[in-house]
C-alpha cells in the first residue's frame, strides 16, 4: 500500500516510485527466467513474436533488446501481474472498478550499449475510454542516472496528446524539433533492483543509451482500471476478461473526455516501439549520452 501524501504525488506529477515491493525470491526467479530467455535467443536470427533484436545480433553473440508478452509465455512473469503487494498499489492508483493487465514487455539495455526509446507517450498507443491506466516499471537490476533508466516529463499527463506521427503515419515517437514539452525538464526514475515505478498513460517519456559497465533490464506492465476499454476494440472478449486481475468483469465502459489521436495510419514496420519509431525523421537520444540529466540533476524522490 502507498500512503495519501505519494497517492497526491502520482496525481499532480504523473509518477511514483516505490522501493522494495518484490521480495528476494521472486526477483531471483524473475531474472533467472530472464536469463534463460536471453540464453534461447540464440537460436533466432531475426525478430520473432518474442524476442526483438538489437543490432549486431548473432546466434554466437545474442544481443536482445525486449523480450514481447512475458506474461504469456513464462509463468514467472504471469504470477507477478497478479502479486498483491503490487495489485494493492494498483487498486489506491487506478479506482474502485477493477485492474486489467494490458500488456507486458522486457527491455535490456546491456552494458555500453541498449537502444534508447524516443519520447512518446503510452496514451498515443492504446487510447481507451478512460485514462485510468498506468504502466509498471518492475526493477530487475538497480537503475540509476548512466544506465538509462526511465525518464518522465512531470506533469505531462495532465497536457496534450502529442503527434506521433512521421510522414502521416504513425511512429510511435514525438518530433523534439517541435519543441512542444521541455524534455530537460525530465527526472529519472530511479531506484535498487526489486523496486517499482508507476507512471500515468499520458505521460512523456522515453530512455537513453546505457552509458555504463552495467546492465539495466526492465520489466514493463500496462494497467488499466476495469471499466476502462479499447477504442481500437476487443479482439477476444474472454482473454480480455482473463487479464483481470481484480474485480469483476463489466460490459459497462467508463467514458471520460480525454485528448485522443489514433494510431493510424499504422506504423510501417510493427512489431515494437523500437521498429515503430525507426521511420521517426528527428530523435532525441541519437549520439547523446545520459541526456537529458547532463548536469547530474538529482533523481525522481517522493
Amino acid at each position: 500500500m502507498v500512503s495519501d501524501r505519494e497517492i497526491e504525488h502520482y496525481r499532480q506529477t504523473g509518477y511514483l516510485v516505490v522501493p522494495d515491493v518484490l521480495d528476494a525470491d521472486i526477483l531471483a526467479r524473475l531474472r533467472g527466467a530472464l536469463d534463460t530467455l536471453v540464453a534461447d535467443a540464440a537460436s533466432v536470427s531475426s525478430h520473432t513474436d518474442v524476442y526483438d533484436l538489437e543490432p549486431g545480433h548473432t546466434p554466437a553473440a545474442p544481443k536482445v533488446r525486449r523480450i514481447k508478452l512475458p506474461h504469456t509465455h513464462t509463468p514467472v512473469f504471469w504470477e507477478l501481474a497478479n502479486y498483491r503487494p503490487m495489485v494493492a498499489i494498483l487498486e489506491q492508483l487506478l479506482g474502485p472498478s477493477g485492474v486489467r493487465l494490458q500488456s507486458s514487455k522486457i527491455n535490456l539495455k546491456a552494458p555500453h550499449y541498449g537502444s534508447p526509446v524516443e519520447w512518446h507517450q503510452d496514451w498515443a498507443f492504446y487510447p481507451h475510454t478512460n485514462d485510468d491506466m498506468l504502466a509498471v516499471g518492475v526493477m530487475l537490476d538497480d537503475a540509476f542516472l548512466e544506465n538509462g533508466p526511465l525518464l518522465v516529463v512531470p506533469g505531462s499527463h495532465k497536457g496534450p496528446t502529442w503527434d506521433h506521427h512521421s510522414d502521416g503515419y504513425f511512429c510511435g515517437a514525438m518530433d523534439p524539433t517541435r519543441k512542444e514539452v521541455d524534455f530537460e525538464s525530465a527526472v529519472p526514475l530511479t531506484g535498487k533492483a526489486g523496486s517499482m515505478s508507476f507512471h500515468h498513460v499520458r505521460m512523456v517519456h522515453g530512455s537513453a543509451q546505457n552509458v555504463s559497465d552495467k546492465p539495466r533490464r526492465l520489466l514493463l506492465y500496462e494497467f488499466s482500471a476495469g471499466d476502462a476499454f479499447p477504442l481500437m476494440g476487443i479482439k477476444d472478449w474472454e482473454q480480455y476478461n482473463r487479464n483481470l486481475v481484480s474485480g469483476t468483469p463489466i460490459n459497462t465502459p467508463r467514458i471520460v473526455p480525454a485528448p485522443v489521436r489514433m494510431p493510424l495510419p499504422p506504423a510501417p514496420f510493427q512489431g515494437s516501439i523500437y521498429e515503430n519509431q525507426t521511420t521517426a525523421q528527428n530523435k532525441y537520444f541519437e549520439r547523446r549520452g545520459i541526456a537529458p540529466d547532463e548536469k547530474g540533476r538529482e533523481p525522481a524522490k517522493v
